[in-house]
């Protein structure tokens, strides 16, 4: 078992990887907090994608890394265990089911000069629209969303209500959604 694998109730916790509003100082680390208070989710560290993505702001100043691997730059960001308790709850907040965001494998290396790749989850914009993001962005993303980028951040209660954020993004895109379903 590696440094990194902790035991929670007898049960492994699941690597997940932040890069944006879940990070520590960032609008929506509370919810990390929260877990972390409730023994859901744990801190492991800082860390780096070993591959390329890209990482764009979208509408809100939301972050979107982008399921494009050897596109963009190497992502700064910071490592969770988190339990099967709690991934559900960043699942929520990342709009799963409505297909906002999905989860996909990411390999990263830690910051402390660790040589020790670990793979983890890592939620990415949601296939139907993050290229078209990416391109609408002009392939220029960032290596890391930084608090100067979380200025940009509003929070959903404070975002329009009569439409989904999924259909605003196709708006954005200038694309419709690939299914009534999205």
């Amino acid at each position: 078992m590696s440094e990194l694998d902790v035991e929670v109730a007898g049960g492994k916790l699941d690597l997940i990887y932040t890069y944006g509003t879940l990070k520590k100082g960032f609008p929506n680390h509370h919810v990390l907090e929260d877990m972390i208070g409730k023994n859901d989710a744990v801190f492991r560290g800082s860390c780096m994608t070993i591959e390329q993505y890209p990482l764009v702001c979208g509408l809100y100043g939301v972050p979107y890394m982008i399921h494009l691997p050897g596109s963009g730059n190497r992502i700064k960001g910071e490592l969770y265990g988190v339990t099967s308790r709690g991934l559900p709850q960043l699942d929520e907040l990342e709009g799963l089911t409505m297909k906002h965001y999905e989860r996909h494998r990411v390999r990263v290396a830690m910051e402390e000069g660790s040589a020790e790749e670990l793979e983890a989850e890592a939620y990415f914009a949601h296939g139907s629209y993050g290229e078209a993001l990416w391109k609408k962005r002009g392939q220029l993303g960032m290596s890391e969303y930084r608090l100067e980028d979380a200025l940009d951040y509003m929070k959903m209660e404070q975002r329009a209500q009569y439409k989904s954020v999924v259909h605003e993004l196709f708006e954005f895109v200038g694309s419709a959604p690939t299914n009534s379903g999205d």
